[in-house]
């Protein structure tokens, strides 16, 4: 038990309370280990796999382990940490979203022996009785205890009442699940909690509640998001992931060690810095590839990095006029998804056109089978198609 315990314990913020959940595994009984997502982005990145990877290491212990897709709570939307209220998400968005997700979790989880549940299943039969009976059993002080709450209450920003309700039906869901454990991130400690109080009130055992810390992302600030464009996808192709994971510092690479891995954090460190960021890299490369991939995308990494080659493969993009600005053609080829994008990196110095850095979003000619670079790891070949 000690060993299992000392691998839950890994990395967490937080096991509310570590005594109960000794007892739970001393016990004997399989666990009913519960982790809700809700699919309000189309991709997971490797700040969600820090939850995940818990869920593995139950999984890995002989639990049960429930993947809730949150498809009827998307369409509020997780007011932890919001700022403002988030707006509503349409089913098919929701929909197409959870595909995605499906496909991206079982590369760390092992889908035959993972519960997957909608919560729409029972939250769309709970009627206004079932959510009235909800309401009725807690109060607006308690709701604006949760500190994101409270800010935006204090600051007379708006909170909507159905924002006041996510807390409650995501607590409900382990009334339903009869959850012996949650998972969530730090920033879900009420939420989490409250499913507690809600099964206790049910006559059920309250589960375990663990947080995990926020990751962060590759500028090693702000928690890893979409939103922030310091993330690194679990669907971003290999060489793209290796030279994401290069790219952090020292520092944030021994936290994703942590967090991402059951590495022992002491022998690695005992290795040279950009030793143990290559193997975190291809280890990352690996789990959500192949083994080959993460060889090919590390002799990849040396050609463009160490020796300043171009990459083996560079895709191509057909460009039907003679001229064309800078930042058009950025956004034309994907290399970019705004001008504004585009200008602020032209600004910083990283477009550079065969090779040659580009200091201002004037029109360029183009010549056939010109190599245009954006940052340190987008390539495209300009084919000209007039």
């Amino acid at each position: 038990m000690l060993d299992a315990l000392s691998k839950i314990r890994r990395g967490t913020n937080e096991i509310i309370s570590e005594e109960e959940l000794k007892k739970k595994l001393s016990s004997g009984k399989k666990l009913r280990i519960k982790l809700g997502v809700d699919p309000t982005a189309p991709d997971l990145h490797l700040g969600h796999s820090v939850i995940i990877n818990k869920l593995k290491t139950f999984q890995d212990l002989g639990h049960q382990v429930i993947f809730l897709i949150g498809d009827f709570t998307a369409k509020i939307g997780d007011p932890s940490g919001r700022s403002a209220t988030r707006p509503l998400m349409t089913d098919e968005q929701i929909m197409k979203n959870v595909q995605t997700y499906q496909d991206q979790v079982f590369k760390i989880l092992d889908k035959s022996k993972t519960e997957v549940v909608f919560n729409s299943k029972w939250l769309s039969q709970l009627g206004i009785e079932g959510l009235l009976k909800l309401a009725s059993q807690h109060t607006v002080a308690q709701m604006l205890v949760r500190d994101d709450f409270e800010k935006r209450y204090k600051n007379d920003v708006p909170i909507s009442i159905v924002e006041f309700m996510y807390p409650l039906l995501q607590a409900y869901d382990s009334v339903v699940l009869k959850a012996d454990v949650e998972l969530g991130g730090n920033d879900q400690k009420f939420n989490l909690l409250l499913g507690r109080d809600m099964q206790r009130d049910d006559g059920q055992e309250p589960q375990i509640v663990i947080t995990m810390p926020l990751l962060e992302g590759t500028d090693g600030v702000r928690k890893m998001s979409k939103s922030y464009n310091n993330y690194i996808s679990l669907n971003d192709v290999p060489n793209e992931m290796f030279g994401k994971i290069m790219s952090v510092s020292d520092e944030l690479m021994y936290r994703y060690y942590e967090l991402l891995t059951q590495d022992d954090l002491t022998e690695i460190k005992k290795i040279h810095p950009k030793e143990a960021k290559v193997a975190l890299a291809k280890k990352m490369v690996e789990r959500y590839w192949s083994n080959q991939d993460a060889i090919n995308a590390e002799e990849e990494f040396n050609k463009i990095f160490a020796k300043k080659d171009l990459p083996t493969d560079i895709e191509e993009h057909s460009c039907s006029t003679v001229k064309i600005k800078t930042s058009q053609l950025l956004i034309d080829s994907g290399m970019v998804s705004s001008k504004n994008e585009a200008r602020r990196l032209i600004e910083q110095g990283g477009i550079k056109i065969n090779s040659e850095k580009i200091s201002n979003d004037d029109e360029i000619e183009i010549k056939n089978g010109m190599i245009i670079q954006a940052g340190k790891r987008k390539f495209k070949k300009i084919v000209y198609g007039g």
